[in-house]
Formats: structure tokens, sequence, C-alpha cells
């Protein structure tokens, strides 16, 4: 059965305190949403991303980055049903499930999701909402259960008598639905509430009134609804997202010194045996090979692509590069838009100097194999230096070097003798 996603990206996110959409905060380089949009890409055919508060950024971001989705405006905003009810003249005709999610929830995965809708198809159920247990579970909306363990409602804490607010298990926010069978209550939700909104969570209501099967479904770890409301929530689920990858590459296979220091993106893949030292930063996508050793203190920007056994150290930033096996960057460098080949080294203080300030265009720097640069080099692309050729410290770098030759620019080396002497007479 085909799927589909409405993703609830309009809101403006008042207690981040920002001029930039709440959804499009970033953790590791990736916006709230686009983890979001990611989750369910190997799940659905088609996504919707409901934009409000500066709707343009929203849609610049889903138009440029996806292109199973497209965003759909909601103005006014009337609540989470009236934002749902905005894509129901594109769905008019459409059999199939959907995926109703909140954009500020970059945590839930694609598999807690898979698990989601095999519940729902199991249970034949038309209407299935995601539920979770917490300890604690004040502020959160309770699930309440009929005798045969199906969904009879879920209740606000405000409204919810003692014995509702002792219930755990808590509405999650994510929901799947038979769209042609649920996509009617969206043409008759009221908003008879203090705020005058159309609420999703009226829909369970209206279900049951239309004698559909509405169930809850309850996810295993509650850190994945964990939304995004303010700055610290950012920097909390940064902090959850920075344990579950490195966890995992640990168990892949992967030597984190430290992984309390250690920050790796959702989007970076790392070979067996490598080592990642203290302080290392890695965002945006990139592919790191066999036996490297990256770090410390090192930052991989994005778009890099490492093969087995090279060296990043300390100190060094790469950015758009591709560097191939058994190459050596040790410390104090920049390398960036480059292709450096294998068996290369690349002394302390070298930099690739690609962005020109006054077209605003970036240019490549490449390095054939056994490339050998001196340090304190400065390389400005676009240039090549061929293969096996040196550069020599302190060189700049303007014109291709031919292979096996070596280039220089520095001055020649003056000696004045007795110069010191001189001086404090």
């Amino acid at each position: 059965m085909d799927i589909k996603s409405v993703i609830l990206a309009a809101g403006k996110g008042t207690r981040m305190k920002s001029e930039t959409p709440k959804v499009l905060h970033e953790i590791f380089g990736k916006t709230l949403v686009g983890y979001v949009l990611d989750s369910v890409k190997n799940i659905t055919s088609e996504n919707f991303v409901i934009v409000g508060h500066h709707a343009e950024e929203v849609e610049d971001f889903v138009k440029n980055n996806y292109n199973n989705a497209k965003t759909v405006l909601q103005t006014p905003q009337l609540g989470t049903g009236h934002a749902v009810s905005m894509v129901c003249p594109m769905l008019k005709d459409y059999k199939g499930l959907v995926l109703i999610l909140c954009g500020d929830t970059p945590l839930i995965t694609e598999e807690t999701l898979k698990s989601f809708v095999e519940f729902h198809k199991e249970n034949k159920s038309d209407l299935t909402v995601m539920s979770t247990i917490f300890d604690n579970p004040a502020n959160y909306g309770r699930i309440i259960r009929e005798n045969d363990n199906s969904l009879k409602c879920i209740v606000e804490e405000k409204d919810a008598t003692p014995e509702q607010k002792a219930v755990k298990e808590v509405n999650a926010g994510i929901y799947c639905l038979d769209w042609a069978k649920v996509c009617p209550a969206f043409s008759q939700l009221t908003s008879n509430n203090a705020q005058g909104e159309y609420y999703l969570t009226d829909i369970i209501e209206w279900g049951k009134k239309n004698s559909l099967s509405v169930n809850a479904y309850i996810m295993e770890n509650n850190e994945e609804i964990f939304g995004i409301n303010s700055r610290v929530h950012l920097a909390q689920a940064t902090k959850i997202m920075q344990h579950r990858i490195n966890e995992k590459h640990m168990l892949n296979g992967v030597t984190i010194v430290d992984p309390d220091t250690t920050y790796i993106s959702a989007d970076t893949e790392i070979g067996q045996d490598t080592i990642i030292y203290p302080s290392t930063y890695i965002e945006g996508k990139n592919k790191i090979g066999k036996k490297c050793k990256i770090g410390p203190m090192a930052h991989l920007r994005g778009g890099v692509e490492i093969a087995d056994n090279v060296k990043i150290g300390n100190f060094v930033e790469v950015k758009k590069s591709r560097i191939d096996s058994n190459t050596n960057a040790g410390h104090l460098s920049y390398i960036g838009d480059s292709e450096i080949g294998s068996q290369v080294n690349i002394g302390a203080g070298t930099i690739t100097a690609n962005y020109n300030p006054l077209t605003k265009v970036k240019s490549k720097t490449v390095l054939k194999d056994n490339v050998k640069i001196g340090s304190n080099t400065v390389l400005v692309a676009p240039v090549e230096v061929e293969e096996g050729a040196n550069v020599g410290a302190l060189s700049v770098i303007t014109k291709n070097v031919p292979s096996w030759a070596l280039a220089l620019t520095r001055s020649p080396m003056r000696i004045v003798a007795d110069w010191v002497k001189e001086q404090l007479k």
C-alpha cells in the first residue's frame, strides 16, 4: 500500500528567539525538518511539508534538497488539524496511508516509523496514534484505552482527572491514517476551544463516532519524540544524537577515544578500525574509509570523501574534498574544494586558497599521487600539482606544477654576519 507523509512545519517557534524558522535550525549541519524528511524517505512516495512562518525560507530549503517533497502553505494558521486539512485537495482521490509527523522532532527514526506502519496494517487500523511511556508524563496528553486495548481518547493534562493523570502512556504526536476513511474528518472538525483552533487530536473522537478502528502503538524509545522548542532543547537533542551516533559507530568497529567530545553527523559513514580522536567535529555528509586516523581537534565540514589509511591530524579542516589512500595531513591545515591523490604528504600550515571574494567563485585544487607539500604553503586555486612533484616550504603556488618537479617561490636566504652585535652597540 502506498504511503505519503504530512510534516507540520508552519509554527513560529517563539521560544527559539530567532529570525530563523524553528525547523531550519541545525544539528551537525542538518536541519530539524531535514532529519524528519530523511526518516520517511525510504517509507513514503511523496511528502507534504506544511509551511507558514517564514514560509519562503522553508520552501526554498525543501525545494533545493528534497525531490520527493513539496510545501503547502497554511495561512492563517488555525491549529494542527487545520494544517493537515491543507493537503486534502491534493489527496482528493488518494487511497493509501498518510503518516503525520512534526517537523521539530529530529530524533525520530526510520526503524520506529516502519514498525509503526506495520502495527497499523497488522491490526487493520483505520487510524493509529503513536504513543510512548514516561515515568513523569507531565504536560503530555494521556492515552486512554478501551477494555479491548484499542484507543478510546487522548485527554490533555489540563482536562484530566486524577486517575487519568496517573496514566504514564502519552501521545507522541505521530499518526498513521487510512486516508480515504479519515480524510472526511478534516472538513468536520470544530474550533470550540479556548484557542479557537482545529486540533488534530479531535480526529480520534471523530473516528470513534464513525465506527473506525482506532488504535495506539507504543514506541520503545521515548527520546525519539523529543521536540525542539528552545535553544536548550536544541542542545539536549544534540547530545542525545551525539550519543546515539557515536555508539552506532563504535559497535560497527570504529574507535572513538572520547565520545563525550566527539561529534559526528548522522550522514557520515566510517570504516572499521578507523580511530576518531578527541574534540573532533564532523558535520554534513561524509565518507571515511578504514584504518584512518582523524583528529584530535579536526573539523570535517561536509562533502568529504576519505579513502583507507588516511591521517587527518590536529587543527586540520577539510571541506568538499576527496582524499585518496595513505595520504597524511598532519596538522594546522585547510583543505577545501580539493582532490588529493594517494601517498600525498601535506605539511603543517598548508592552505588551499579556493575562494575568490570578488567573484564569489570557489575553484579546485588537485594534488596527484605522491605529491609532497612543504609547510606553510598556499595553493591558489585553480591549480594542479602533478604526480610526484614537490613544493618547497613557504611557497605560494599560482601555476600548475609538472610531474616530479620542485616548485619554490620563496626568496633566497640571506645571512648578515654579526648583525645582532651591530644593533646592540
